[in-house]
């Protein structure tokens, strides 16, 4: 911790020089209105990017942002049927108003760049979320869990294990090398970990659902090689809303007979913002063409409170949130005949605070600081208690951004910290404690045309058990510690006329987690015996993508190249051979092995005709190992590589739909290819054809838009098979499933 303490010293140093705290903040504000016809535009979303300022136009087309200190930012504003625009905006020692005309789109992913008084179609820029799914397209893809929300992006799959347990997929890597994130802050739970596990954040209450790679990673850790996905909810809010404004969702869905709801504020009282969201899902069995999957309801509630108090200095803030989930776990005929309960809790408490600066090198100073504590029981059939998972969370971090230096444009820098307290009951892994410190340096710079951005990062972890066990049957458990430095660079080059082409790089760090290093005992949920490895060294990876993006006024495409190379790369290895203390749990063993992973991707939207859109997408990772020569000499295999296991099949998605003044319908067709690139002992997947259909409408008003979704999944009724599931040699995926979807944006 010292070096923290050094950290913000020097922060605090840099803070109280010069004039230290800035006493004036100025009000953004403006009309937001309809290029073409002229009208008001109600409802649009306003965010400054470098200070997450945010702010809802009334139904007047007003908006206003209060605090804004001086300088240049990056102002977007995004509304459902118009392109997302995406301005410089610079504020003077003064007042700012800026209009803000938007232009009306058949086009769902459509962002537009104003550069001057000029309309520049470049396309999105690495130094934002590379990808953002909200408003029409978050309501017709919003799934029971965020990976099944996030499925249908081109690289993305989802890893499940009946209804309730799911975790993203991004180029065929999961669970620690995809950072999760609420509000920017990690989610404390133990998800990565199996696919028994499910993430503890509810997709319903979500405003938008960002996905960043490259560079912008780094700041929130430097095992990320997969992405970062963070799940905007602003609980804390930064500025107080000119009014109280909100949403109320309700949905249900025939294939669990499920229903869900949530209502979300933010009340403005004087210079204090409170937001509140409450939610909840029940959901039955889910029916498959083969008939109902046994024990796979669920009954979950997501709920929070926070206040801020807003200055012209910046503002402090905290919330609070709960998070209860109790679903099923499919039988194992082999072990669990009537399957396993799962009762999972988590309490979080957050606390925030910006402070603007009047100094010639710094902008912002941030500091935050999150408590989460998690529980996880599996309980059987009988009532019994099988296994206990406890986790206790600290993280605190404090980050500054700075001006303009040299030829830079803007930079940030910050330290992180972690504490875990982990206890398992029910299995011979012992109690310990993991402690994590990171410190980060991320640049930007714009030559002409070309963007460049890097980012330098580096992290020392100590994984310490509460008692070593010098003579433990799976080896000598111990305390292990492991420094490393990460790094990150990307560029794009805008070739005009809407044409860009970029490329980044990525060189991760991953240390071994506790499960992986002390694991020992069954896992019955997973249907597992899980063999942890003390030995471990960490994981490295480096990460080259080459891509190349479109945008004009009809079309949008991008085309990606990737590769991901491991050394040590860690996973949990099915030896095939049953546990001796339980002979009806496979014995799962993590080891570290040299791999890669690599492939395409590909997207695209095209407006044919005034009201009629198509769009498609293809993904295809290939995923394999070095297989050692004491290897091939123990088992008799001959090849020097071996697929990885639990990576997607080839997928394509082609899709039309008609769109004309609020309404929308269309259908999806989804496409899989057999998945016979085997990890050992892992059961191949046939391909499949589905056929989705989907209609919403958009009614609004003076001071109210309703929204309606009606979506029929699996049209047909196919039976088919996640090659990510878990239960797959066992189930199917669900059979048709008609969801509606109401959400009052008020």
């Amino acid at each position: 911790m010292k070096t923290l303490f050094i950290h913000i010293l020097f922060l605090a140093g840099v803070f109280s020089s010069g004039n230290a705290l800035a006493e004036d903040s100025y009000l953004l504000s403006g009309f937001i209105t309809d290029a073409e016809s002229g009208e008001p535009v109600s409802f649009a979303y306003v965010h400054i990017e470098e200070l997450n300022r945010t702010a809802v136009a009334d139904a007047d087309g007003y908006y206003e942002i209060k605090n804004v200190p001086a300088g240049n930012f990056t102002l977007s504003i995004h509304r459902v049927g118009y392109r997302t625009q995406t301005r410089e905006i610079a504020i003077k020692e003064s007042d700012q108003t800026i209009h803000i005309k938007l232009k009306p789109t058949v086009l769902g992913s459509q962002s537009v760049d104003i550069v001057g008084m000029a309309d520049n179609m470049e396309g999105s820029n690495l130094q934002h979320a590379s990808k953002k799914v909200m408003g029409s397209d978050l309501r017709r893809n919003l799934g029971n869990t965020l990976s099944e929300t996030l499925s249908n992006l081109p690289g993305f799959d989802e890893r499940s294990m009946g209804s309730a347990p799911g975790r993203p997929v991004i180029r065929g890597l999961g669970d620690e090398r995809v950072l999760i994130l609420q509000d920017g802050v990690r989610s404390g739970d133990v998800s990565a970990q199996s696919a028994d596990h499910a993430v503890t954040i509810d997709p319903i209450s979500a405003q938008e659902v960002e996905v960043a790679r490259g560079p912008q990673a780094l700041a929130y850790g430097a095992n990320a090689i997969g992405g970062v996905i963070n799940v905007v909810r602003n609980q804390i809010e930064t500025s107080v809303p000119s009014r109280t404004h909100g949403s109320l969702t309700l949905n249900g869905e025939s294939v669990n007979t499920g229903f869900s709801g949530a209502v979300d504020a933010t009340i403005p009282y004087k210079d204090f913002a409170l937001s509140l969201n409450v939610n909840g899902r029940l959901a039955n069995n889910v029916s498959t063409p083969l008939g109902e999957i046994k024990n796979t309801y669920y009954e979950s509630t997501n709920n929070a409170a926070g206040l801020s108090w807003v200055q012209d200095w910046g503002y402090v803030g905290g919330a609070f949130s709960s998070y209860f989930n109790n679903y099923g776990i499919p039988p194992d005929p082999q072990g669990h005949p009537n399957g396993v309960d799962i009762e999972m809790e988590k309490f979080q408490y957050d606390g925030k605070a910006e402070f603007l600066v009047r100094n010639n090198f710094l902008k912002v100073i941030e500091a935050e600081i999150s408590l989460k504590n998690y529980t996880h029981k599996e309980i059987e059939s009988n009532g019994s208690l099988g296994t206990q998972f406890g986790l206790v969370t600290t993280n605190a971090e404090i980050k500054a951004t700075h001006n303009s230096l040299g030829f830079l444009d803007s930079g940030t820098f910050g330290i992180w910290s972690e504490v875990e307290d982990y206890a398992v009951i029910g299995s011979s892994t012992p109690d310990a404690n993991s402690y994590k410190i990171g410190s980060y340096l991320i640049e930007e710079a714009n030559m002409g045309k070309l963007h460049l951005e890097s980012g330098l990062r580096f992290d020392w972890v100590l994984n310490k058990p509460v008692d070593n066990e010098p003579n433990s049957s799976i080896g000598n458990i111990r305390e292990r510690s492991f420094p490393a430095l990460s790094s990150s660079f990307a560029a794009i080059y805008s070739l005009g006329n809407g044409l860009s082409v970029g490329t980044s790089l990525l060189h991760s760090f991953r240390a071994p987690s506790l499960e992986e290093l002390y694991s020992e005992g069954p896992h019955l949920a997973s249907y597992s015996y899980e063999i942890g490895n003390p030995e471990l060294e960490p994981e490295r990876g480096l990460a080259k993508e080459i891509f190349i993006r479109y945008q004009s006024q009809r079309a949008n495409a991008e085309a990606a190249v990737f590769h991901n190379g491991f050394s040590n790369y860690l996973y949990a290895r099915d030896t095939g051979r049953p546990s001796n203390r339980f002979p009806d749990l496979n014995t799962y063993q993590f080891v570290g092995a040299n791999a890669e992973l690599y492939g395409v991707e590909f997207s695209a939207e095209v407006q044919l005709l005034r009201h009629i859109v198509a769009d498609g997408s293809f993904s295809y990772t290939i995923a394999e190992r070095k297989v050692p020569d004491e290897e091939q000499e123990a088992t008799g295999y001959e090849n020097n590589t071996r697929p990885l296991p639990q990576i997607p099949p080839m997928k394509a998605q082609f899709g039309l739909k008609y769109t004309k003044s609020g309404f929308e319908l269309g259908s999806h067709v989804r496409l899989a290819a057999d998945q016979t690139r085997t990890g050992e002992f892992e059961t191949p997947t046939e391909g499949y054809t589905l056929v989705d259909t989907f209609a919403q409408y958009r009614l609004e008003g003076k001071s109210l838009m309703h929204t309606f979704s009606l979506n029929i999944n699996n049209l047909l009724n196919q039976e088919y098979y996640n090659h990510l599931s878990r239960i797959k040699d066992l189930r199917p995926e669900p059979g048709i499933n008609v969801s509606l979807l109401y959400r009052l944006y008020f």
